[in-house]
């Protein structure tokens, strides 16, 4: 008997779709997978209607969150048979190793915890926006507004599969109609949190307003019919450039896009961090924290340290210091952390290596066992090939000044930790007017609340819905056709 083939299901609105199947690749090039034909299951992907979100609106928030913590009970992977099933084949196809991908795995049924979710959908939105017309009297008007779902096409980025629970979760919480279309790099999860759901309620509202499938991007064939404003309100797309590019050509008037780009994180570490060895070892944990955890495949990771110990003898020698410790903490990291990279990339090794030979520039530290490395600059440049840092690899750069870190942040700069803490006020401030988007303390880029409120500078759950407006007159407003020439100038 020959071996099972790997599956990406389609789930649309409540019934899965095995049937059609052709092959695809992974990324990586490490498995083949099989996918119903898109182009076959193309007119059954989108709602045929806009009215048929009224079945939404049947139901309260309560219902809402019950749906989900039932949802998140049946995602315990030693119970469930799909998940098991796509964490086996997403070895293969992810971008981090299997001890990070178990602990992902494992993880996923707290992103279901109804308080959880409750406080993030307050913080982001307000239940009461989402539950009703929240209404305020001003300018001689009785003004309403509430948040209505929308019909929306989330293109998930692959590189780590809570994103396609957390996009299934944002789209339940906020009544939109979700479609998904899964990446090359994880084409598994999504579908097996969706059959989950269809075998728990296959009639429910929430469980027929989503949609998973699995299509090659830019199949001008299927998209030119998929992404029409009668079909979808909004494209919400994570990932670089070509991943995106071709999303472009189809945004016209009735389709917004919501682009959540690729961003680089660096750190700033004042001067005092390296005055005494037990700051030093606490700034060498928080750094290596920061840049190992999910083997650096996430916007959040440090890439970049800049360090305002001076670029004096004195100074770079502390750095070379800290450049060391930050390389033993990071091999000492749990492994549902972090682990020697899946496959470190043949470029960036060929580049970490060449500076090698500029030892009277630059100071490598590990690297040789392709497990990842800690440069040092010598001087307060970053390395040239600084936009490349991956596989666990960062370079820690001496400044004198905090100006010069400022300098180096902009818009494609994310999460920038911040040690110690007296930093903490000036670097939020200043480094958000150069277009820094998320400040936190050094060593909890990712211990922390996790993706529950802005992200790359705007609101992705306040964008994914409608807001609407209602007005009507105050008791005792006159009309526009009762008004004086005179009046009507006052009133407007």
């Amino acid at each position: 008997m020959s071996p099972k083939r790997p599956i990406s299901y389609a789930v649309l609105r409540g019934k899965v779709i095995e049937t059609d199947l052709i092959e695809f690749g992974g990324r990586g090039g490490d498995i083949t997978f099989l996918a119903p034909d898109p182009r076959l299951i193309a007119d059954q992907i989108p709602l045929a209607s806009p009215r048929l979100m009224e079945d939404l609106y049947e139901l309260s928030f309560e219902d809402i969150l019950d749906y989900l913590a039932e949802l998140g009970e049946r995602l315990h992977l030693k119970d469930n048979a799909y998940l098991q099933e796509a964490l086996e084949y997403s070895y293969a196809t992810a971008p981090t190793t299997k001890p990070i991908m178990d602990g992902f795995f494992h993880d996923m049924p707290f992103m279901f915890d109804k308080e959880r979710i409750r406080g993030m959908v307050d913080f982001n939105i307000g239940i009461d926006y989402l539950e009703g017309w929240v209404e305020k009297a001003i300018n001689g008007s009785k003004v309403g507004i509430r948040a209505y779902g929308a019909r929306t096409l989330h293109i998930v980025a692959g590189n780590g599969p809570v994103l396609g629970a957390l996009t299934v979760l944002r789209g339940a919480v906020t009544r939109g109609d979700t479609i998904v279309k899964v990446p090359s790099n994880d084409p598994f999860t999504t579908g097996a949190i969706a059959r989950t759901m269809v075998d728990m309620a296959p009639d429910h509202p929430i469980t027929r307003h989503l949609a998973v499938a699995y299509w090659r991007g830019g199949d001008e064939a299927l998209e030119s019919r998929l992404y029409q404003p009668h079909n979808i309100e909004k494209i919400c797309a994570w990932g670089g450039f070509a991943s995106v590019k071709h999303v472009t050509r189809y945004i016209q008037p009735g389709i917004e896009l919501i682009s959540l780009d690729p961003k680089r994180s660096a750190s700033i570490v004042g001067g005092e961090a390296l005055d005494t060895p037990e700051l030093m070892d606490e700034a060498a944990n928080r750094i290596a924290t920061d840049v190992a955890t999910g083997n650096q495949t996430a916007c959040a990771a440090c890439r970049m340290v800049y360090v305002m110990c001076g670029t004096d003898g004195e100074g770079v020698e502390k750095l070379k210091r800290l450049g060391r410790m930050t390389y033993d903490a990071m091999m000492r990291l749990p492994q549902a952390l972090t682990t020697k990279p899946k496959r470190y990339d043949r470029d960036l090794k060929s580049q970490v290596d060449m500076l090698r030979l500029s030892d009277d520039f630059y100071t490598v530290i590990g690297g040789e066992d392709d497990e990842g490395a800690v440069i040092v600059s010598h001087t307060s440049d970053r390395v040239d090939f600084w936009e490349y840092l991956a596989d666990r690899t960062v370079n820690l750069i001496p400044v004198e000044t905090l100006d010069e870190v400022l300098d180096v942040v902009d818009a494609y700069t994310q999460t920038v930790g911040v040690f110690p803490e007296s930093l903490r006020e000036i670097v939020r401030h200043r480094g958000a007017l150069h277009g820094g988007q998320r400040f936190v303390a050094l060593g909890y880029a990712f211990n922390g609340p996790g993706l529950v409120g802005p992200q790359d500078g705007i609101e992705p759950m306040r964008r994914i819905v409608k807001w609407i407006i209602s007005e009507e007159p105050l008791p005792g407003r006159k009309p526009f056709w009762e008004c004086t020439d005179e009046e009507i100038k006052v009133v407007a």
